[in-house]
């Protein structure tokens, strides 16, 4: 096999080698692709190969506590290469589809670490509902359904949105359970996020304090200023000072927004938005849904819910929204809330930007006698906000036939023109 490798990297550098100038605009792009692929396809060469080195215990041999240390020392990459690759190596082992994907070029490395991350995060306890409707434990039907989905997904999402939708995969190929798992995973996750929290000053250097950015001496005063009064130890407080400090840091926040000195925000004052589906059968809260996109656990939300101005959002069938409960005059600010659970933030194809990073579009323009109403608005971020303005670019945006948004390629994009959603927001 070495003699392979070495054949196979003297002809990747001859090609590396070749002129890439003399290529034309239509070979350039697939080029490209199938360089992308190749690296990917090495990539998992080197994959098993640490793979089978960690089996037989060879960094342990060679005085290495890591894989990633022994990495480290053999192939001079720095610490953070040398980690991920020891992940991927531990993530595929006994991922055979994800491999056989990667091969054929299905996904890339990345992605199927996140593929190979999801499916390891599924209980192998789960149980489906057999024909006679009691459970069935059948954890590995449910993990191969997973595995096909997130896979036929990877053609359509890069490595951080395919993470994204791993997270919630069981909405995807075992709904009637999802809610109950998800449940259980989102108070582990908050349960170490919790004990994880921390905030840290260093000391000035050349004038500059850094935090999680940086700040001028004064402004770290300003801010060690608001936050020491509240972050004093406390008689039986067993928390870190870092984590006192986190703590002192949302407090201040907190009152900076009661006292509504802070700009408004979206049209009204600062404020925590989320989005909290009630089931009124069992007149239960499900998980919440943060302006950025994040979900927090139905207990959290009920927390938040007990100090918010609660803003109701009725919905129809398909979650249509019909009603939307104003909490002041303004109709921006409910309108912009309404858009926000419709289009769960940016609409345009394979875009993940949060509502909070949205510009409300107006479909007809204003100029033409376009009306502000959620029929005539959609959420698209600063970026596609421009390419809908710019005629060059040829894109347009419309309401569908299921009165949600829609968008129209231009012709070099697709001759067809047929209409394009995007895929990572749920369809409401």
């Amino acid at each position: 096999m070495l003699g392979d490798v070495q054949r196979l990297r003297a002809d990747t550098a001859q090609v590396a080698g070749s002129a890439m100038w003399s290529l034309s605009d239509d070979e350039l792009i697939p080029c490209l692709r199938e360089a992308y692929l190749l690296v990917q396809v090495a990539l998992l060469i080197v994959v098993r190969l640490v793979q089978v080195a960690c089996g037989r215990g060879v960094p342990g041999t060679q005085g290495h506590r890591t894989a990633a240390g022994w990495l480290r020392s053999q192939l001079l990459i720095d610490h953070g290469p040398a980690r991920e690759l020891a992940d991927r190596a531990t993530a595929l082992v006994n991922r055979p589809n994800v491999e056989q994907a990667l091969l054929d070029g299905a996904l890339d490395l990345r992605q199927a670490g996140a593929v190979a991350d999801a499916l390891e995060a599924i209980p192998g306890d789960l149980a489906v509902v057999g024909e006679d409707g009691e459970p069935v434990p059948d954890g590995a039907l449910i993990a191969d359904q997973a595995e096909a989905f997130l896979i036929e997904k990877a053609a359509h999402f890069p490595a951080e949105q395919l993470r994204r939708l791993g997270e919630r995969i069981l909405t995807h190929v075992a709904p009637e359970i999802a809610e109950r798992v998800e449940a259980a995973a989102l108070r582990r996750q908050e349960a170490r996020a919790h004990a994880k929290r921390g905030f840290t000053l260093t000391r000035p250097y050349e004038g500059v304090v850094r935090v999680s950015g940086s700040f001028t001496v004064e402004d770290a005063e300003t801010v060690t200023a608001a936050i020491e009064p509240l972050c004093a130890p406390l008689p039986e407080d067993d928390r870190l000072p870092a984590q006192r400090r986190a703590d002192a840091l949302v407090d201040v926040c907190r009152l900076a927004m009661k006292g509504g000195d802070l700009p408004d925000s979206g049209g009204e004052p600062a404020q925590v938005m989320v989005t909290i589906p009630f089931d009124p059968i069992a007149g239960l809260l499900g998980a919440g849904i943060t302006d950025g996109g994040d979900r927090i656990s139905a207990a959290t939300a009920r927390r938040l819910a007990c100090n918010a101005r609660i803003v109701p959002v009725v919905l129809g069938g398909k979650s249509q929204i019909l009603d939307v409960g104003r909490a002041c005059r303004l109709a921006t600010a409910p309108i912009r809330r309404a858009l926000a659970v419709r289009d769960g933030g940016c609409a345009f194809p394979g875009c993940d930007r949060p509502p909070r990073w949205c510009d409300a579009h107006h479909l007809h323009p204003w100029s033409a006698g376009g009306v502000t109403s959620l029929d005539n608005l959609v959420l698209v971020c600063r970026h596609h906000h421009r390419a809908l303005h710019e005629p060059a670019l040829g894109w347009a945006a419309r309401l569908g036939a299921d009165r949600l948004p829609e968008f129209i390629p231009p012709v070099w994009v697709d001759p067809a023109q047929a209409p394009r959603h995007n895929l990572y927001h749920p369809r409401k």
